[in-house]
């Protein structure tokens, strides 16, 4: 069985280069089928995945006894021609083999082709990135994040790393995830980074960063993880208005990226509708918080089944609210000015009624919800000392945050994305768990 490698390796990618050419492909069984006196192989790489056809009477019948009674994720190495074939599953080529190898024997593979409980899945969640379609939700995940860093980069925006470990809040103390710095001093994962962002652009007017944040929130909805990664841009010298102009384009152009490069594979492989994305161009639909907030009352009120959408001025949305409103439009919903209450105490308030915040959320259709949230930043370091003593955090931890509003502060606003969040929506995922490699949340901190 054995022969020698006699040129380089071919990836499944590279196959449509390599018609009626021979060539060395190397991967893993992911399937089979036989056919009177065809093998048909179904292999993967890692790159993608191609059929591969083993024909009985053109190779030594132990080779392709063997080869029969072989596992999926065994490892093997092929030499043989590419075919064209509209029928053939996967990229339509087709690879005619010649000569095989087996590199590597798997012991009987835990996730079959029948249907497993997600616990189940999850649990090996190291072996189910292996399928097809937990493998194009990564492919689509690299490429999301390539996308967003090529649009602040060449929007003039430079990307200024927030740190991690944090001596203090952004948001909710109750969300924070606490450990201990050295001295037994009191040290905090973050929950964003924009407060340093605040910082950066002073220093280069237009910043951004993009990593892992952390949320210590004992939320088990399909919305919600416990660690995920957030683009914050920041921006000065820039009001609301023109913040939620640079969301609306920075969103649009995400999605319909994301569309020309992978048309296909949501169609065929998620099985996406991709009506609603084709429509995803500014303007989007905007809508002010009271307006929101009574047009929630109206649907509780005609609709008896709905009595838990009934919401009062100033309190926040949780998930039925958001479903709800992203249900009326096949557009992303705006919400603005929210109460000051209910967002952070750096946001700024509106100069004739303190009780509004110069505020944003960007909710996808499709009853996604919340995707992106931002807004214009306080710049009164009075307003911001009272409202941190009002939420009782710790100001010698803020002094650094209040020097920005002392040297030269200027209107400047941001926003933050969530990345999870986004490719469960573009990708119509049913569960934010399979955007990201590996989920943290309220029960799962493993593998």
């Amino acid at each position: 069985m054995a022969y020698k490698i006699k040129k380089q390796i071919t990836r499944i990618c590279q196959v449509k280069d390599y018609i009626n050419q021979q060539i060395l492909l190397m991967g893993w069984i992911y399937n089979k089928r036989e056919s009177k006196n065809i093998l048909f192989l179904h292999i993967r790489d890692g790159s993608g995945f191609i059929q591969c056809t083993l024909i009985k009477n053109k190779i030594n019948q132990n080779v392709f006894s063997i080869i029969k009674k072989l596992s999926q994720e065994s490892a093997i190495s092929i030499i043989g021609f590419v075919k064209k074939d509209n029928r053939a599953p996967f990229r339509k080529y087709e690879i005619q083999i010649e000569n095989i190898k087996i590199i590597a024997e798997s012991q009987p593979y835990p996730i079959s082709k029948k249907k497993h409980g997600n616990n189940f899945l999850m649990n090996n969640r190291h072996l189910w990135l292996r399928s097809e379609k937990q493998h194009y939700i990564l492919k689509i995940r690299a490429s999301i994040i390539k996308i967003i860093r090529h649009y602040f980069d060449n929007k003039g925006f430079l990307l200024v790393d927030s740190p991690i470990f944090t001596a203090n809040s952004c948001e909710e103390t109750s969300t924070l995830f606490k450990t201990t710095w050295f001295n037994k001093k009191k040290a905090y994962l973050s929950q964003s980074g924009q407060l340093y962002q605040e910082a950066a652009c002073m220093a280069v007017g237009k910043s951004y960063c993009f990593g892992p944040t952390f949320r210590a929130e004992k939320s088990k909805t399909r919305k919600h993880l416990n660690e995920f990664w957030m683009v914050e841009p920041e921006i000065a010298f820039m009001n609301l208005e023109q913040n939620i102009e640079l969301a609306e384009e920075f969103l649009s152009h995400l999605v319909q990226t994301v569309i020309k490069i992978y048309k296909k594979e949501l169609s065929e492989i998620f099985k996406r509708d991709l009506t609603i994305l084709n429509k995803i161009k500014p303007p989007f639909k905007k809508i002010n918080y009271t307006q929101a907030i009574k047009i929630l009352q109206n649907i509780s009120k005609r609709n008896k089944q709905k009595k838990y959408l009934n919401i009062k001025w100033g309190m926040d949305f949780g998930v039925p609210h958001e479903t709800e409103l992203t249900q009326i439009y096949n557009k992303p919903v705006i919400i603005y000015n929210f109460p000051s209450k209910i967002k952070a105490f750096y946001m700024k308030k509106n100069e004739k009624n303190k009780k509004i915040s110069k505020s944003m959320d960007i909710l996808a259709p499709e009853g996604y919800g919340e995707i992106i949230g931002g807004g214009e930043r306080e710049t009164d370091i009075n307003i911001l000392i009272n409202e941190i003593n009002k939420q009782k955090l710790n100001q010698k931890n803020f002094q650094w945050f209040l020097d920005l509003r002392l040297y030269g502060s200027v209107p400047h606003s941001g926003f933050g994305m969530g990345l999870e969040r986004v490719i469960t929506w573009i990708c119509g995922l049913k569960h934010i768990r399979e955007a990201i490699p590996f989920p943290r949340t309220l029960n799962r901190f493993s593998p």
